[in-house]
């Protein structure tokens, strides 16, 4: 059984981006291909809440393989790019100062519908816990309205080096 949507997602057909992807990348160190976060659309600070997207690409590292001529993104990226969510949410909030919210689990992950290339994956999150030593977000992914994936997302701070000086430098 699928989970109460956390959002209306025909509500962010059409509405602006608040953060593009040159400033989503000011924010969170991902690079390169590991970059799957390409704008924040919403932030609700009083519920804990974020909207963003990944713009899927014909060119993406692993179209040609996932599945040969009949491609579909697969589900740990989707992951992946809600965890980015969450890294940008955590950084602009200031939940972890100088630590870098890194991937600390993944539970309750469904998939239910096929991502291709062309597709916008509308990502929702919401908090469940968000503080300095772990945050948890539920999350839903969207295409065309329709619910691909959920799974509740664990964020844990990883101490050491300022990662956003040594990102923005690359």
């Amino acid at each position: 059984m699928p989970p109460p949507l956390l959002i209306d997602p025909a509500k962010y057909d059409n509405i602006p981006v608040m953060a593009d992807e040159d400033e989503v990348r000011r924010i969170i160190p991902h690079r390169f291909e590991m970059l799957h976060l390409n704008g924040v659309l919403s932030i609700d600070n009083s519920q804990q809440l974020i909207v963003g997207f990944k713009d899927v690409r014909e060119d993406e590292f692993w179209v040609r393989g996932h599945f040969p001529n009949y491609p579909i993104l697969p589900g740990v990226i989707m992951c992946e790019a809600a965890a980015q969510l969450l890294c940008y949410y955590a950084v602009v909030n200031k939940v972890m100062l100088g630590s870098l919210l890194g991937l600390g689990g993944i539970d309750k992950a469904r998939f239910r519908g096929a991502v291709r290339p062309g597709d916008r994956l509308v990502i929702a999150a919401k908090g469940i816990r968000v503080d300095r030593r772990q945050t948890i977000f539920e999350s839903q992914g969207f295409v065309n309205g329709n619910l691909a994936f959920n799974c509740e997302v664990i964020g844990v701070p990883i101490p050491g080096r300022n990662v956003m000086t040594e990102a923005n430098n690359a």
